[in-house]
């Protein structure tokens, strides 16, 4: 089971990744066969190692400057649901559903998106 401190520690810690762009960062937030899939674009991403490299590629997608708000929505088990807005200078407005299952270690293990824009 998965506390709901560890899911917002993980959500923080996502963010954190996702605005500093440095591989280490986002590969301690997944295990090491993890994957990530996003709807409705076709990302399937699977492995730290190719996750790393597809969060990298959409770098660009931050120039601007960007904003996210979140919550969760339910922990149940090993699994969390969170909702979240992200709001880019650039890109437009993302309304996000997102399921976040952990490992034992409190790594995502299986990461599932619906990214819908706004």
């Amino acid at each position: 089971m998965v506390s709901t401190e560890r899911v917002e520690a993980w959500v923080e810690e996502y963010v954190r990744a996702w605005r500093s762009n440095r591989p280490e960062d986002i590969a301690a937030l997944f295990s090491t066969h993890a994957e990530y899939h996003e709807w409705p674009y076709a990302t399937d991403w699977v492995g730290r190692d190719e996750i790393v490299q597809g969060w990298l590629g959409r770098a660009a997608w931050q120039e601007g400057g960007w904003e996210f708000e979140w919550s969760i929505l339910t922990v149940n088990g090993d699994t969390a649901a969170i909702e979240g807005t992200g709001h880019y200078k650039k890109l437009g407005t993302f309304a996000n559903l997102w399921t976040v299952t952990f490992d034992s270690r409190g790594k995502c293990a299986m990461f599932r998106m619906w990214n819908n824009e706004v």
